[in-house]
């Protein structure tokens, strides 16, 4: 079977399911060295974090894509199955114009959707995945070993006091996240402030947030590592006097839907609570 991933998320849990040597395409954003890269993004280089928020408003009200499949590429490689996403236009291509795409260029390739807003979501995309690319008992294996580490996580922390978290999944202007986000503080032991469970992010005035008085502070950009989330820590924790401001690396354990999500509720349990929680390996989070 020939898999093309044109979601990062998707191709991590495509790699996490021993499905290698089966990626036929991937995104720019996918670690698979050697894989064909079919979708690339429009966003120019070296913007500041508001000149990407000012260049995709610009982008989207214009009805421009902030994506580009490179579909001769796509037709070449004549996939088998096709993982998409239609959950947010701004981190990867609609499924819609993959679809158009496929019409186009005459592929009958399955496709499916992943598209995820709550932790369950996400281990019954797994799920999804798996049985489209036949690798059924591994899926069921990755799910399994999934649940078992939230659930010790979720004993761990059980009758320790919650801090309250503030997730910025924006730093300017400011956002706070939706989907699956306040979630991850929830079940790392926190009590999850701003954010809108299962909804979308949305943008927020830095008076009315630190109107809420966090106890702990994650600065979360969406897309971004964990050096860049530490340079936007630092006009955050001057805002915050006083509150502990954490940077963790977004792009791998709190915005991509897929097994990583797992290592982000540790990785933030461990800030959380520390005496409870294993620390996790360096490079994921930091209290800067």
């Amino acid at each position: 079977m020939r898999i093309a991933s044109l979601l990062p998320a998707a191709t991590e849990i495509t790699l996490r399911l021993g499905l290698r040597d089966s990626l036929a395409a991937v995104t720019f954003e996918c670690p698979a060295p050697g894989v064909p890269v079919v979708v690339d993004t429009a966003i120019p280089p070296g913007l500041a974090p508001a000149e990407i928020d000012a260049w995709v408003g610009e982008r989207a009200a214009a009805g421009l894509p902030l994506y580009e499949l490179d579909r001769a590429a796509l037709r070449e490689i004549e996939p088998d199955l096709i993982l998409t996403q239609d959950l947010c236009r701004v981190c990867a291509l609609p499924a819609g114009t993959v679809e158009e795409a496929l019409a186009e260029i005459g592929s009958a390739a399955t496709v499916v959707s992943v598209d995820p807003h709550t932790l369950d979501d996400v281990l019954v995309a797994i799920a999804d995945v798996g049985a489209a690319a036949g690798a059924h008992h591994a899926a069921s294996q990755l799910v399994r070993d999934l649940t078992d580490r939230l659930a010790a996580v979720a004993a761990a922390v059980a009758d320790a006091p919650r801090p309250r978290v503030l997730v910025l999944e924006w730093t300017d202007p400011a956002y706070v996240p939706g989907h699956w986000v306040p979630e991850l503080v929830r079940r790392a032991g926190g009590e999850p402030l701003a954010g809108i469970e299962g909804g979308r992010s949305v943008a927020a005035e830095w008076s009315a947030l630190q109107a809420l008085t966090p106890d702990v502070v994650v600065v979360a950009p969406c897309g971004f590592g964990l050096d860049d989330a530490v340079a936007q820590a630092g006009p955050v924790r001057d805002r915050f006097p006083g509150v502990p401001v954490v940077a963790i690396d977004s792009a791998e354990l709190v915005v991509k839907a897929g097994p990583g999500l797992v290592d982000g509720i540790e990785a933030l349990a461990w800030v959380l609570h520390p005496a409870r929680v294993p620390q996790p390996p360096a490079g994921r989070i930091i209290r800067t």
